[in-house]
């Protein structure tokens, strides 16, 4: 496409938010923005720090002395923090539960805002996370508020983290409702639909049905453009 578009992709854990992203990013050379990454590297450093997830003003002071990247590559970004690769450490549980509680502090939530608007600015790019077109680019040239079911979400969880036993399946599920809830009623940047956002509920559709949708949307600003 001849314009530099910036496209925002916002929703719910589980409602294939990154994987929408991944696929977009490839097919029409875009960068890749996963923000949600960024809060999984400043949660890792908190809890490899033993810094307390409460305490807004020890986690501001650790984002202003941390680094990081993300490095695009074919099979999805590099997460450096420090300069160290964490792109499969923060991946896991116990880094997934304390960013959505580092996420909820509006002086951290401020910073990282700063740090992908500057990332987003030249276009380019889509960029995903939870209020991309709510206060990072409310401005963007097409918003995408993706959602899903909040069972079928859990499924692709439990697929993504390979099988599990039934018990921890249930928990996978409840943890996913209590960050829903964290997420939807935070005082700063609640999660919900931008204006003008084209809402696409996921819950029955595939892969290739929603990225149609999106690319649509695409044609259809490049065709005003």
């Amino acid at each position: 496409m001849d314009r530099k578009l910036i496209i925002a992709i916002d929703g719910p854990a589980g409602s294939g938010k990154s994987t929408i992203a991944a696929h977009l990013a490839r097919k029409h050379g875009l960068v890749n923005i996963e923000t949600g990454a960024m809060y999984r590297a400043l949660a890792l450093k908190a809890v490899e720090g033993d810094v307390g997830l409460e305490d807004e003003e020890a986690l501001l002071k650790l984002a202003l002395h941390s680094h990081i990247a993300l490095e695009p590559t074919m099979t999805g970004n590099r997460v450096l923090l420090d300069g160290h690769d964490v792109s499969q450490r923060i991946r896991e549980g116990d880094v997934t539960d304390a960013a959505s509680k580092v996420s909820v502090h509006p002086r951290v939530r401020a910073w990282m805002v700063e740090r992908q608007r500057e990332m987003g600015r030249g276009g380019g790019v889509v960029m995903e996370g939870r209020d991309i077109g709510t206060k990072v680019f409310p401005d963007a040239d097409l918003k995408i508020f993706l959602d899903a079911d909040p069972g079928v979400r859990g499924e692709r969880r439990y697929r993504q983290q390979g099988p599990v036993e039934p018990v921890k399946a249930e928990e996978l599920l409840k943890e996913l409702r209590e960050r829903d809830e964290r997420d939807r009623t935070r005082a700063t940047s609640p999660l919900v639909p931008a204006p003008g956002a084209v809402v696409i509920d996921s819950t029955n559709l595939t892969i290739e049905q929603v990225l149609e949708r999106i690319e649509t949307e695409m044609q259809a600003i490049a065709g005003r453009g």
